[in-house]
C-alpha cells in the first residue's frame, strides 16, 4: 500500500498505543499499591504504617510535578518515558527481590513518581497532537480511560497472583508490566519542539494560581483524588481485618475501577454534547448520599 493510501486510522492507532503504554505503567503502580500494603499488614505493621506507605506513592509526584514538567517540555515524550519505565521496573524489581517494609517504601516512591511523570509526558504529547477544542476533549477523554483500566488490571492481577504464587510473583509481574509499557510507546513519533518567542515574558507555574477557575479546578480535583485515595487505603485494611483473600480485595478495587472505566468511555460522547460544568454538576448530583465524615463515606 502506498503512503498516499495509508489508512486514516493512523492517529487513532497512535493514541491507542499511548493508552496501552499508560495502562501497563499505571497498572504496575496500581498493583504495587495493592500488594505492598497487604504484605505490610500480613507482617504485622499497623494501619498507620500502611497509610504512610500508601502516601509515598503520591508524595514523589508532588515534588516532581514542576521539575518534571520542565523536563518534559525540553525533551518531549520518549526520553521521560524511558526514565519512568526504568524507575517503575526498578521499584517493582526491588520489592520482588527484597520484600521488606523499607524496600516497599522505596518501591512506592519509585513507582508512584514514575507514573506521575509519565502522565505529564503523555498528556503533553496528546494535547499538542490534538487539532481543535473538540478533538482535544475527545483525546483527553480517551486518555483518561488508561488509569481506570489499569486500576482494574493491576490490583486484580496482583491479588490473584498473590493467592496463587505469593508476593514475589506479584511484584515480578508488576515489573514486567512496566517493561511492556515501553514496547508500546517506543515507536511513537516525537512532535517538533515548541519555539519560544524571543520577546515573550517568562512565565511561572505559580502564576496559574492567580486564575480563579484554576483554583476552583485544583480544589475539586484535590477533593475527588482524596476520596479515591482514602478508598484505596481503607479497602485493603478492612479486607485484611475481615479475612478476605488478596483476590477478593483486588476484585473489590477492580469493581471500583470498572465503574470509572464505564464513565470515562462515555465521556467522549458526552463531551461533544454537554459542557464541562454540566457534567461536573451531574456527577455531584449522582454522588452517594453519605454524610461527610461518616464511616461509610470512606468506602465508596
Amino acid at each position: 500500500m502506498s503512503a498516499s493510501a495509508a489508512p486514516p486510522e493512523g492517529p487513532r492507532f497512535a493514541l491507542a498505543r499511548l493508552i496501552a503504554g499508560q495502562v501497563c505503567l499505571h497498572a504496575c503502580m496500581a498493583g504495587m499499591r495493592l500488594a505492598s500494603p497487604l504484605l505490610a499488614l500480613r507482617e504485622g505493621h499497623s494501619p498507620l504504617a500502611v497509610g504512610f506507605l500508601l502516601a509515598l506513592f503520591a508524595v514523589m509526584q508532588v515534588f516532581l510535578a514542576l521539575p518534571a514538567g520542565r523536563y518534559v517540555d525540553r525533551h518531549g515524550l520518549k526520553r521521560p518515558m524511558a526514565w519512568c519505565v526504568g524507575a517503575a521496573f526498578g521499584g517493582a524489581g526491588l520489592a520482588a527481590a527484597f520484600p521488606i517494609f523499607p524496600i516497599l517504601c522505596l518501591s512506592a516512591l519509585l513507582t508512584g513518581g514514575a507514573t506521575g511523570v509519565a502522565s505529564l509526558a503523555l498528556q503533553r504529547h496528546v494535547g499538542r497532537a490534538a487539532k481543535g477544542a473538540a478533538e482535544l476533549k475527545r483525546v483527553f477523554s480517551w486518555l483518561s480511560i488508561g488509569p481506570a483500566v489499569s486500576n482494574f488490571l493491576g490490583p486484580f492481577s496482583a491479588g490473584v497472583l498473590i493467592d496463587a504464587s505469593g508476593f514475589r510473583a506479584a511484584f515480578s509481574l508488576m515489573a514486567l508490566l512496566s517493561l511492556v509499557a515501553w514496547l508500546w510507546v517506543r515507536s511513537t513519533v516525537e512532535l517538533p519542539p515548541v519555539a519560544a518567542k524571543a520577546d515573550a515574558a517568562p512565565k511561572k507555574a505559580w502564576d496559574l494560581l492567580r486564575e480563579p477557575l484554576m483554583r476552583c479546578l485544583l480544589l475539586v480535583n484535590w477533593l475527588l483524588s482524596s476520596c479515591w485515595d482514602v478508598h484505596t487505603f481503607v479497602v485493603p485494611v478492612l479486607g485484611h481485618e475481615r479475612g478476605f483473600s488478596a483476590s477478593v480485595i483486588g476484585a473489590i478495587l477492580g469493581a471500583f475501577a470498572i465503574a470509572a472505566t464505564v464513565v470515562r468511555v462515555a465521556l467522549p460522547f458526552v463531551a461533544t454534547r454537554v459542557n464541562e460544568w454540566t457534567v461536573a454538576r451531574l456527577g455531584w448530583l449522582l454522588r452517594p448520599p453519605l454524610a461527610a465524615g461518616s464511616p461509610g463515606s470512606a468506602v465508596k
